[in-house]
C-alpha cells in the first residue's frame, strides 16, 4: 500500500482549490464509472478534524474534553491504519500534545470535528483512479458556522491533486449508509429538505445514485428539525454486508418520543424492502442521562482489521452491542471507547471519521 502524505502531495504540484472547482476542472466525463467503496473495504488512511471553534463550543473545559475524545479515537485507529488530522497550522502544537506521534497533522483549517459530513468523500473508478465527491456541506442547512469546514473537501482535493465530482447536491455523507454493492439507505429529512436542496426526491435520488455508483435508494421519512442533522441515518442503521443491516431500537418505545417512532418506522420500511435486520437495544442506563444525548452503538467505524465502537456504561446493552458487532465483523478486532463528549454534542465515532479507500 502506497500512502502519500501532505508533503508528498505538495511535491507533486497540487492544483489550487479554486482551479479544481472551476467549470473546466470539475471533470466533465468523470461521473460515470466511479463508486464509493464500502467502509469495510481496504483503506489507505482515515481523515479526522480537530475541533477548535469557540462559537461552536464556547465552554473551554468541554472543548478540551472533545479534543481529548477526538485524540483517543485517532490514537486508536492509527494502530490499524494511517490517520490524518486536519487542523490549522496554529492549532498543531496543542493538537500534538493530545495525539500520538503516528498521527499526521495537515495544515487545513477546521472549525468542528465532523469529518463524516464536511470531510472528503472519496470515490474510485475501475482504473483505480480516485476523485473527491463533493456534497457541498452547508452546516446542516445553515445551522452552524462552516466558513472553514465548508472548504475542507476542496482543500484535501488540492493537496492530493484529485479532481472533484460535484454532485449538484447539498448534504452530508452521514445522511446515508450504503453496502458498497449498490444499495443506499437514507432519511428524506436529511436530503429532501429546503435547507439543503430545492429538488424533488427523484432528482436527489438520481444524483445520489450517480455519486455513489449505486442502483437503488431505500428511503424512510426520518425527522425534520428535531436535531441539527435532521436525523442522520448513520446513528440508527448501518449496513454490515450486502442487504444486511444492524439497527438500534428502544426496548420500550416511548410513543411521545419522535425519534423512537421514526426509528420504528425506518425499521419497518427497511424490512419491507427486503433487507435482513439485526436489532440491538439502545442503552437504558448510560453514564449521561441528558435527553439530548446521542447514545448510538450503530455509529461505529470500520478500519483495516479493526472496528472502533462506543460503550456507554450500561453493562447489559454494552455487552449485547459488543456481541452483535463481533458476530457481524468476525475478522475485526473490536475496540470500545468512552466517547460521551461526542454524544453530548449529537454524534459519535462514525461521525468523526472519513475513510480514504485504497486503490
Amino acid at each position: 500500500m502506497t500512502f502519500f502524505s501532505r508533503r508528498d502531495a505538495l511535491g507533486m504540484g497540487a492544483a489550487s482549490a479554486a482551479g479544481l472547482l472551476s467549470a473546466g476542472n470539475v471533470m466533465a466525463g468523470v461521473r460515470q464509472g466511479f463508486k464509493v467503496p464500502a467502509e469495510e473495504d481496504a483503506h489507505e488512511a482515515t481523515f479526522m478534524q480537530w475541533p477548535v471553534n469557540r462559537q461552536v463550543h464556547p465552554d473551554r473545559v468541554f472543548l478540551g474534553m472533545l479534543q481529548q475524545t477526538i485524540a483517543d479515537i485517532a490514537n486508536t485507529i492509527v494502530d490499524f491504519e494511517p490517520v490524518i488530522m486536519l487542523a490549522a497550522k496554529a492549532d498543531h502544537a496543542k493538537a500534538r500534545r493530545f495525539l500520538s506521534n503516528k498521527v499526521e497533522l495537515w495544515d487545513i483549517p477546521t472549525e468542528d470535528l465532523w469529518a463524516r459530513d464536511s470531510g472528503p468523500l472519496f470515490a474510485i473508478n475501475p482504473e483505480g483512479q480516485r476523485a473527491i465527491t463533493q456534497l457541498n456541506f452547508n452546516g446542516w442547512g445553515g445551522k452552524q458556522i462552516h466558513k472553514r469546514d465548508g472548504n475542507i473537501a476542496a482543500e484535501v482535493a488540492q493537496v492530493l491533486d484529485l479532481p472533484i465530482r460535484d454532485t449538484g447536491l447539498v448534504g452530508e455523507s452521514g445522511g446515508l449508509d450504503q453496502d458498497g454493492r449498490g444499495t443506499l439507505i437514507a432519511h428524506e429529512s436529511s436530503w429532501v429538505n429546503k435547507n439543503r436542496n430545492n429538488l424533488t426526491r427523484p432528482q436527489i435520488e438520481r444524483r445520489l445514485l450517480t455519486a455513489f455508483g449505486a442502483d437503488r435508494v431505500i428511503w424512510a421519512p426520518g425527522l425534520w428539525n428535531e436535531d441539527i442533522t435532521d436525523y442522520h441515518i448513520d446513528s440508527l442503521a448501518r449496513f454490515t454486508s450486502r442487504d444486511r443491516v444492524l439497527i438500534q431500537l428502544p426496548d420500550n418505545p416511548d410513543e411521545t418520543d419522535p425519534f423512537h417512532m421514526a426509528a420504528l418506522e425506518t425499521h419497518d420500511i427497511l424490512l419491507d424492502a427486503g433487507l435482513t435486520l439485526d436489532v440491538i437495544p439502545e442503552p437504558t442506563r448510560p453514564r449521561v442521562k441528558s435527553l439530548d444525548f446521542v447514545a448510538s452503538y450503530a455509529n461505529y467505524y470500520v478500519c483495516n482489521g479493526g472496528l472502533i465502537a462506543a460503550q456507554f456504561g450500561d453493562p447489559v446493552t454494552d455487552a449485547i452491542a459488543l456481541a452483535a458487532l463481533k458476530q457481524h465483523y468476525p475478522n475485526s478486532e473490536i475496540v470500545t471507547l468512552n466517547v460521551d463528549p461526542l454524544g453530548e454534542v449529537g454524534g459519535g465515532i462514525h461521525c468523526a471519521t472519513q475513510q480514504m479507500p485504497a486503490t
